[in-house]
Protein backbone atom coordinates (compact mmCIF):
# COMPACT_ATOMS: atom_id res chain seq x y z
CA UNK A 1 0.00 0.00 0.00
CA UNK A 2 1.15 3.66 -0.86
CA UNK A 3 1.98 5.44 2.19
CA UNK A 4 0.87 8.58 0.61
CA UNK A 5 -3.28 6.96 0.83
CA UNK A 6 -2.43 6.76 4.37
CA UNK A 7 -3.40 9.26 7.42
CA UNK A 8 -2.10 8.23 10.49
CA UNK A 9 -4.72 9.17 13.32
CA UNK A 10 -3.67 10.36 16.67
CA UNK A 11 -5.99 11.23 19.55
CA UNK A 12 -4.17 12.66 22.23
CA UNK A 13 -5.03 14.56 25.84
CA UNK A 14 -2.21 15.46 27.88
CA UNK A 15 0.99 13.35 26.04
CA UNK A 16 3.18 15.43 26.00
CA UNK A 17 6.01 12.94 27.67
CA UNK A 18 5.21 10.80 24.23
CA UNK A 19 3.87 12.59 21.52
CA UNK A 20 6.72 13.24 19.89
CA UNK A 21 8.20 9.99 19.49
CA UNK A 22 5.22 8.68 18.19
CA UNK A 23 5.22 10.46 15.44
CA UNK A 24 8.82 9.82 14.92
CA UNK A 25 8.09 6.39 14.71
CA UNK A 26 5.51 6.68 11.98
CA UNK A 27 7.51 9.62 9.62
CA UNK A 28 10.29 6.35 10.02
CA UNK A 29 8.14 3.81 8.97
CA UNK A 30 7.36 6.31 5.67
CA UNK A 31 4.19 7.91 6.55
CA UNK A 32 3.90 11.48 5.38
CA UNK A 33 0.59 12.66 6.90
CA UNK A 34 -0.07 12.19 10.29
CA UNK A 35 -2.50 14.00 12.06
CA UNK A 36 -2.91 14.86 15.89
CA UNK A 37 -6.71 15.71 16.89
CA UNK A 38 -5.95 16.66 20.40
CA UNK A 39 -8.42 17.55 23.19
CA UNK A 40 -7.04 20.58 24.69
CA UNK A 41 -4.24 19.73 26.37
CA UNK A 42 -2.45 21.80 28.31
CA UNK A 43 1.28 20.35 28.76
CA UNK A 44 2.22 21.03 25.33
CA UNK A 45 1.05 18.20 23.75
CA UNK A 46 -0.17 20.27 20.31
CA UNK A 47 3.59 22.51 20.12
CA UNK A 48 5.73 19.25 20.27
CA UNK A 49 3.90 17.30 17.67
CA UNK A 50 3.93 20.45 15.27
CA UNK A 51 7.68 20.74 15.58
CA UNK A 52 7.85 17.14 14.84
CA UNK A 53 6.05 16.92 11.67
CA UNK A 54 2.72 16.33 12.48
CA UNK A 55 -0.89 18.26 11.51
CA UNK A 56 -2.44 19.44 14.70
CA UNK A 57 -5.87 20.47 14.96
CA UNK A 58 -7.79 20.81 18.43
CA UNK A 59 -11.00 19.31 19.21
CA UNK A 60 -14.54 21.25 19.51
CA UNK A 61 -15.57 19.55 21.82
CA UNK A 62 -13.91 16.46 24.54
CA UNK A 63 -13.54 12.85 24.63
CA UNK A 64 -11.75 10.44 22.75
CA UNK A 65 -15.30 9.80 20.32
CA UNK A 66 -16.23 13.68 19.94
CA UNK A 67 -12.12 13.63 18.67
CA UNK A 68 -11.88 10.71 16.26
CA UNK A 69 -15.15 11.46 14.35
CA UNK A 70 -14.44 15.32 14.08
CA UNK A 71 -10.85 14.37 13.26
CA UNK A 72 -12.39 12.59 9.70
CA UNK A 73 -13.19 15.99 8.95
CA UNK A 74 -9.46 16.53 8.07
CA UNK A 75 -8.44 13.80 6.32
CA UNK A 76 -9.29 13.17 2.57
CA UNK A 77 -6.79 9.73 2.53
CA UNK A 78 -8.85 7.01 1.45
CA UNK A 79 -7.47 5.03 4.63
CA UNK A 80 -6.56 5.69 8.23
CA UNK A 81 -4.19 4.21 10.46
CA UNK A 82 -5.30 5.02 14.16
CA UNK A 83 -3.17 4.55 17.05
CA UNK A 84 -3.14 6.43 20.52
CA UNK A 85 -0.56 9.09 20.83
CA UNK A 86 0.99 7.33 24.44
CA UNK A 87 3.29 4.90 22.98
CA UNK A 88 1.77 1.77 23.54
CA UNK A 89 1.34 1.06 20.33
CA UNK A 90 4.46 0.34 18.47
CA UNK A 91 4.41 1.87 14.31
CA UNK A 92 7.03 -1.09 13.89
CA UNK A 93 3.49 -2.90 13.31
CA UNK A 94 1.69 -0.28 10.77
CA UNK A 95 2.65 -2.91 7.62
CA UNK A 96 0.73 -5.71 9.62
CA UNK A 97 -2.08 -3.63 10.25
CA UNK A 98 -2.55 -1.92 7.00
CA UNK A 99 -1.93 -5.46 5.10
CA UNK A 100 -5.73 -6.70 5.26
CA UNK A 101 -7.00 -4.00 3.79
CA UNK A 102 -4.95 -4.41 0.23
CA UNK A 103 -6.63 -7.70 0.75
CA UNK A 104 -10.44 -6.30 0.68
CA UNK A 105 -11.04 -6.20 4.52
CA UNK A 106 -12.22 -2.85 5.50
CA UNK A 107 -11.52 -2.81 9.37
CA UNK A 108 -8.76 -3.89 11.01
CA UNK A 109 -8.59 -4.55 14.40
CA UNK A 110 -5.13 -4.55 16.63
CA UNK A 111 -5.38 -7.73 19.33
CA UNK A 112 -3.17 -6.18 21.90
CA UNK A 113 -3.52 -9.88 24.00
CA UNK A 114 -1.19 -11.16 21.13
CA UNK A 115 1.82 -9.86 22.75
CA UNK A 116 1.43 -7.61 25.87
CA UNK A 117 4.38 -6.94 27.61
CA UNK A 118 4.85 -7.07 31.13
CA UNK A 119 3.13 -3.92 32.82
CA UNK A 120 1.08 -2.91 29.85
CA UNK A 121 -1.93 -3.49 31.53
CA UNK A 122 -2.91 -3.96 35.22
CA UNK A 123 -4.50 -7.42 36.05
CA UNK A 124 -7.94 -5.48 37.06
CA UNK A 125 -8.22 -3.88 33.07
CA UNK A 126 -6.92 -7.36 31.85
CA UNK A 127 -10.09 -8.80 33.86
CA UNK A 128 -12.61 -6.15 32.09
CA UNK A 129 -11.26 -6.52 29.09
CA UNK A 130 -11.70 -10.49 28.93
CA UNK A 131 -15.12 -9.86 30.33
CA UNK A 132 -16.41 -7.35 27.73
CA UNK A 133 -15.02 -9.45 25.07
CA UNK A 134 -16.98 -12.26 26.02
CA UNK A 135 -19.63 -10.20 26.42
CA UNK A 136 -19.09 -8.65 23.00
CA UNK A 137 -19.28 -12.03 21.32
CA UNK A 138 -22.17 -13.57 22.90
CA UNK A 139 -24.33 -10.49 22.21
CA UNK A 140 -23.33 -9.85 18.82
CA UNK A 141 -22.16 -13.09 17.65
CA UNK A 142 -18.59 -11.88 16.10
CA UNK A 143 -15.13 -12.67 17.58
CA UNK A 144 -12.85 -9.67 17.33
CA UNK A 145 -10.39 -10.64 20.25
CA UNK A 146 -10.07 -7.36 21.29
CA UNK A 147 -12.86 -4.75 20.72
CA UNK A 148 -11.86 -2.29 23.46
CA UNK A 149 -8.12 -1.77 21.43
CA UNK A 150 -7.40 1.65 19.67
CA UNK A 151 -4.60 0.52 17.03
CA UNK A 152 -6.98 -0.16 13.94
CA UNK A 153 -6.70 0.56 10.38
CA UNK A 154 -10.19 1.34 8.27
CA UNK A 155 -11.04 2.65 4.76
CA UNK A 156 -12.47 5.71 4.81
CA UNK A 157 -15.69 4.87 2.80
CA UNK A 158 -16.21 1.83 5.59
CA UNK A 159 -15.89 4.25 8.60
CA UNK A 160 -18.81 6.70 6.80
CA UNK A 161 -21.35 4.07 7.12
CA UNK A 162 -20.93 3.42 10.93
CA UNK A 163 -23.38 4.86 13.03
CA UNK A 164 -21.42 6.48 16.18
CA UNK A 165 -22.41 8.86 18.72
CA UNK A 166 -20.33 8.26 21.59
CA UNK A 167 -18.09 10.84 22.87
CA UNK A 168 -15.57 9.10 25.16
CA UNK A 169 -13.76 5.31 25.66
CA UNK A 170 -16.71 4.14 24.24
CA UNK A 171 -15.99 5.08 21.10
CA UNK A 172 -14.29 1.45 20.48
CA UNK A 173 -16.55 -0.37 21.60
CA UNK A 174 -19.15 1.32 19.08
CA UNK A 175 -17.06 1.15 16.15
CA UNK A 176 -16.90 -3.10 16.58
CA UNK A 177 -20.47 -2.97 17.59
CA UNK A 178 -21.34 -1.34 14.09
CA UNK A 179 -18.85 -3.40 12.31
CA UNK A 180 -20.90 -6.36 13.46
CA UNK A 181 -24.09 -5.03 12.48
CA UNK A 182 -23.20 -3.44 8.92
CA UNK A 183 -21.49 -6.64 8.26
CA UNK A 184 -17.83 -4.52 7.55
CA UNK A 185 -15.25 -6.65 6.70
CA UNK A 186 -12.94 -7.00 9.79
CA UNK A 187 -9.93 -8.65 10.20
CA UNK A 188 -7.66 -9.33 13.47
CA UNK A 189 -4.11 -8.16 13.42
CA UNK A 190 -1.33 -9.21 16.12
CA UNK A 191 0.26 -6.42 17.49
CA UNK A 192 2.38 -5.47 20.08
CA UNK A 193 1.39 -3.58 23.40
CA UNK A 194 3.97 -1.63 25.18
CA UNK A 195 3.77 -0.38 28.86
CA UNK A 196 2.97 3.70 28.97
CA UNK A 197 6.40 5.21 29.80
CA UNK A 198 7.21 6.74 32.94
CA UNK A 199 6.20 9.84 33.54
CA UNK A 200 2.92 9.44 31.21
CA UNK A 201 -0.43 9.08 32.82
CA UNK A 202 -3.61 7.49 31.82
CA UNK A 203 -6.59 9.42 31.07
CA UNK A 204 -8.44 5.75 31.26
CA UNK A 205 -10.69 5.26 34.27
CA UNK A 206 -11.36 1.74 34.99
CA UNK A 207 -14.22 1.98 36.88
CA UNK A 208 -16.23 4.52 35.42
CA UNK A 209 -15.01 3.78 31.90
CA UNK A 210 -15.67 -0.07 32.14
CA UNK A 211 -19.47 0.93 32.98
CA UNK A 212 -19.86 3.55 30.14
CA UNK A 213 -18.22 0.49 27.73
CA UNK A 214 -20.91 -2.08 29.65
CA UNK A 215 -23.87 0.44 28.86
CA UNK A 216 -22.81 0.93 25.21
CA UNK A 217 -22.59 -2.88 24.47
CA UNK A 218 -25.95 -3.22 26.22
CA UNK A 219 -27.51 -0.34 24.16
CA UNK A 220 -26.25 -1.73 20.73
CA UNK A 221 -28.08 -4.50 21.53
CA UNK A 222 -31.16 -3.45 21.22
CA UNK A 223 -30.88 -2.75 17.06
CA UNK A 224 -28.56 -6.03 16.68
CA UNK A 225 -29.65 -8.78 19.10
CA UNK A 226 -32.89 -7.64 20.71
CA UNK A 227 -33.70 -10.88 21.71
CA UNK A 228 -30.63 -10.25 24.10
CA UNK A 229 -31.64 -6.80 24.92
CA UNK A 230 -35.58 -7.32 25.87
CA UNK A 231 -35.22 -11.02 26.97
CA UNK A 232 -32.20 -10.06 29.21
CA UNK A 233 -34.60 -7.69 31.51
CA UNK A 234 -37.56 -10.10 30.80
CA UNK A 235 -35.92 -13.22 32.09
CA UNK A 236 -34.63 -11.16 35.25
CA UNK A 237 -38.15 -9.84 35.77
CA UNK A 238 -40.00 -13.00 35.37
CA UNK A 239 -37.20 -14.46 37.71
CA UNK A 240 -37.82 -11.83 40.20
CA UNK A 241 -41.89 -12.31 40.20
CA UNK A 242 -41.48 -15.91 40.55
CA UNK A 243 -39.34 -16.02 43.67
CA UNK A 244 -41.43 -13.38 45.34
CA UNK A 245 -44.69 -15.84 44.13
CA UNK A 246 -42.40 -18.55 46.13
CA UNK A 247 -41.96 -16.48 49.32
CA UNK A 248 -45.88 -15.36 49.32
CA UNK A 249 -47.07 -18.93 48.70
CA UNK A 250 -44.56 -20.13 51.61
CA UNK A 251 -45.44 -17.12 54.18
CA UNK A 252 -49.18 -18.11 53.26
CA UNK A 253 -49.35 -22.71 53.72
CA UNK A 254 -46.54 -22.54 56.27
CA UNK A 255 -48.38 -21.65 59.65
CA UNK A 256 -48.57 -18.91 61.30
CA UNK A 257 -50.41 -18.30 57.86
CA UNK A 258 -49.42 -14.77 56.82
CA UNK A 259 -50.71 -13.14 53.85
CA UNK A 260 -48.65 -10.32 51.58
CA UNK A 261 -51.68 -8.72 49.43
CA UNK A 262 -49.00 -6.28 47.91
CA UNK A 263 -46.28 -8.37 47.52
CA UNK A 264 -48.56 -10.57 45.66
CA UNK A 265 -49.46 -8.03 43.11
CA UNK A 266 -46.43 -6.94 43.06
CA UNK A 267 -44.70 -10.75 41.71
CA UNK A 268 -47.59 -10.99 39.05
CA UNK A 269 -47.08 -7.80 37.82
CA UNK A 270 -43.08 -8.85 37.00
CA UNK A 271 -44.44 -12.15 35.68
CA UNK A 272 -46.68 -10.51 33.25
CA UNK A 273 -44.12 -7.64 32.52
CA UNK A 274 -41.72 -10.27 32.34
CA UNK A 275 -43.52 -12.44 29.73
CA UNK A 276 -44.46 -9.59 27.73
CA UNK A 277 -40.53 -8.58 27.07
CA UNK A 278 -39.45 -12.00 26.28
CA UNK A 279 -42.65 -12.50 23.56
CA UNK A 280 -41.61 -9.07 22.65
CA UNK A 281 -37.56 -9.73 22.60
CA UNK A 282 -38.42 -12.61 20.05
CA UNK A 283 -40.77 -11.37 17.66
CA UNK A 284 -38.11 -8.46 17.40
CA UNK A 285 -35.99 -11.37 16.12
CA UNK A 286 -37.91 -12.52 13.84
CA UNK A 287 -38.49 -9.21 12.23
CA UNK A 288 -34.76 -8.57 12.34
CA UNK A 289 -33.67 -11.91 10.63
CA UNK A 290 -36.38 -11.34 8.54
CA UNK A 291 -34.72 -7.91 7.34
CA UNK A 292 -31.55 -9.15 6.93
CA UNK A 293 -32.66 -11.84 4.92
CA UNK A 294 -34.15 -9.24 2.63
CA UNK A 295 -31.75 -7.32 2.61
CA UNK A 296 -29.15 -10.32 1.12
CA UNK A 297 -31.72 -10.93 -1.52
CA UNK A 298 -31.67 -7.26 -2.51
CA UNK A 299 -28.08 -7.19 -2.40
CA UNK A 300 -27.75 -10.47 -4.36
CA UNK A 301 -30.36 -9.09 -7.18
CA UNK A 302 -28.08 -5.83 -7.32
CA UNK A 303 -25.11 -7.93 -8.02
CA UNK A 304 -26.43 -9.99 -10.76
CA UNK A 305 -27.91 -7.01 -12.23
CA UNK A 306 -24.44 -5.15 -12.75
CA UNK A 307 -23.51 -8.46 -14.05
CA UNK A 308 -25.48 -8.63 -16.56
CA UNK A 309 -25.86 -5.33 -17.83
CA UNK A 310 -23.59 -4.36 -20.66
CA UNK A 311 -21.09 -1.79 -20.60
CA UNK A 312 -21.67 0.67 -22.94
CA UNK A 313 -18.84 1.33 -25.24
CA UNK A 314 -17.33 4.95 -25.93
CA UNK A 315 -18.50 6.72 -28.49
CA UNK A 316 -15.90 7.00 -31.45
CA UNK A 317 -14.62 10.41 -32.73
CA UNK A 318 -15.89 10.85 -36.30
Amino acid sequence: MDRADVCVLLPTYDEAETIGEVVDGYRAQGFSDILVIDGHSTDGTRDIARQHGARVETQSGTGKGQAIREAMEYIDAPYVLMADGDGTNPPSDAEAMLEPLDRGYEHVVGNRFADMRPGAMTGLNKLGNRIVNRAFAYIHGEEFADILSGYRAFTRDSFERLDLTSDGFGIETEMSVECAKRDVRTAVVPVTYHPRPDGSDTNLRPFRDGSIIFLELYRRAKTNNPLFYFGSVGALSTLTGLLLTFYVAYEWFVPPRVSHEVIAVGAAAGILFGVQLLIFGVLADMILTFHREQLRKIEELDEKTDASTPRRKPRQKQ
